[in-house]
């Protein structure tokens, strides 16, 4: 009767030991005004950090560069996962460039990359107001880590490759800075010079892409060196250049793995951080993820997303 007692009770201090006993807070800042618009960023931490300065992990929202906020409900699960881990999660604004714009092509690339261009600029500017007030709000300069859905995808691979390969833009970034690791949820990057070529050795990066996206490209859409170079080029370069990154495959799927890994591969995107952020391990991965029981939808494009 008593080891029936213990094995009852045992599960129940268990779980109350495993409960999160962390509040989490939120604040918003101004991090400059451009164009008579204010940008913000959201920061994220709990009340109960025990190792200080923290990591940092800047987001940046997806919606095509024409719509999208910084705090959608659909992204909270991934903020408030990582705050109670300890993190510093900071969620920035930026200007929509593609608004009221027709749909981007090989042909028609240039509002597009403007808009990329002003996405990029703004994450500097949020990025260097983070690093002046690191001391205030106790996040380690050292560890920057960007992640970003879609059009925030686009816009923080873009960011990495331009500060490696020291384009004008990143001249607002200290000269020793380097962003510490890469998250993309079906991103890309545009270039005029064909598939990106990395001046200096980039971030580790982890992309998650799925096989049937067709707003952005899971390989590349080009003409000559013009083109956006999706995930599957990248990691190509990647693996070409000895450059450490773990790419995810979602076989059969579209355009929501801009969102749904943010809920659904928690625990796989922290121990990447953990491996190839804090721990630097020097590895290469192709990971092919197939769920059987996830029915796509694979019709959205460039051509109805904008129009």
């Amino acid at each position: 009767m008593l080891r029936k007692t213990v094995l009852v009770i045992f599960p129940v201090l268990l779980l109350s030991l495993t409960l999160p006993a962390h509040t989490l807070q939120k604040e918003t800042r101004i991090f400059t005004e451009i164009e008579g618009v204010a940008l913000k960023l959201d920061i994220y931490k709990t009340d109960s950090a025990t190792i200080l300065p923290q990591p940092c992990l800047i987001f940046v929202f997806g919606g095509g560069f024409k719509e999208g906020k910084r705090d959608s409900g659909s992204y909270l699960p991934y903020f408030h996962y990582f705050a109670n881990k300890g993190f510093t999660v900071v969620s920035v604004d930026y200007r929509l460039g593609m608004k009221g714009k027709d749909a981007p092509g090989i042909m028609n690339y240039k509002p597009l990359q403007r808009s990329i261009e002003m996405a990029v600029s703004d994450l500097y500017t949020a990025t260097n107001y983070l690093l002046k007030n690191a001391g205030e709000l106790d996040i380690d300069p050292s560890l920057f880590i960007l992640s970003g859905s879609s059009a925030g995808a686009i816009t923080v691979l873009q960011a990495d490759y331009m500060e490696r390969d020291n384009y004008p833009a990143a001249d607002v970034l200290p000269e020793d800075f380097r962003y510490a690791g890469v998250i993309s949820f079906a991103g890309g990057i545009f270039s005029t010079e064909g598939a990106p070529s990395y001046t200096q050795r980039p971030a580790p990066t982890l992309f998650f892409h799925g096989s049937a996206d067709k707003l952005v490209p899971f390989n590349s859409t080009r003409l000559f060196n013009v083109g956006m170079f999706g995930s599957r080029s990248l990691a190509k370069r990647f693996r070409e250049e000895r450059y450490p990154y773990t790419f995810y495959i979602m076989e059969d799927v579209g355009h929501e793995v801009s969102d749904y890994p943010m809920r659904e591969f928690l625990p796989e995107i922290e121990q990447f951080i953990t491996d190839f952020v804090f721990d630097r391990k020097q590895w290469m991965r192709d990971i092919r993820f197939k769920d059987l029981q996830r029915k796509s939808d694979t019709s959205t494009t460039p051509g109805n997303y904008y129009n």
